[in-house]
């Protein structure tokens, strides 16, 4: 029976956000003792959490989640060790590791600072040459488990987006697939009519 390996946090009330992002809040409105039924509302901008960017998030007239394609959110995972890199940029065995319609995962460790202040302020960042790689390369997905790819003006966002190719923003659990040879990566978002999304990213072995 194949094994499933979570990389999503937990989307709780104050799930941090993105400094200057709509703040996370999840509140019960119901309870089954007074009301007859439990419910409960989420007010939460689209960058807190897992989450997926897509190319509207930086490209005009880029594409809404809506309307990239299922297959996307579906593949082969690649997991690259970047730990210890603050910058981390192309390396050669990169070429022959990472193949077409791949769904790379970038693993620093950094989720390990999840939910401190240090998490946002002083995460790794991708250099252009891997992000111009990772497009000409044809990969589909790229996962993260640190905040961003880059900081203002935003560079390496704008190369992958306008090349078609979201990004999973705060993934988690990336040590569990380490010793990994082959598996699949599901990170499906809602069907939602805007530039992001919350994300389930699940691994799937054997």
């Amino acid at each position: 029976m194949p094994k499933l390996i979570d990389l999503s946090h937990l989307l709780q009330d104050q799930t941090p956000a993105y400094p200057g992002d709509e703040p996370c809040r999840l509140v019960q409105t119901g309870s089954v003792e007074r009301d007859g039924y439990t419910s409960f509302l989420l007010n939460t901008g689209l960058h807190a959490g897992t989450h997926l960017d897509a190319p509207l998030h930086f490209v005009v007239e880029g594409a809404m989640v809506r309307d990239l394609p299922l297959e996307t959110f579906m593949g082969r995972g690649c997991l690259i060790d970047v730990r210890g890199e603050v910058v981390v940029g192309y390396e050669p065995e990169y070429a022959s590791l990472v193949e077409a319609d791949d769904i790379v995962l970038l693993w620093t460790d950094h989720s390990k600072r999840y939910g401190t202040k240090e998490y946002y302020e002083r995460h790794p960042v991708l250099n252009e040459e891997l992000a111009d790689f990772l497009v000409t390369r044809g990969i589909k997905l790229l996962g993260l488990d640190f905040p961003s790819p880059d900081s203002m003006p935003f560079v390496v966002h704008k190369k992958l987006l306008s090349a078609g190719i979201p990004i999973i923003e705060n993934l988690t659990n990336l040590a569990e697939l380490a010793n990994l040879s082959h598996f699949e990566v599901m990170a499906f978002p809602l069907r939602i009519c805007a530039e992001g999304s919350p994300v389930r990213v699940v691994v799937r072995v054997g």
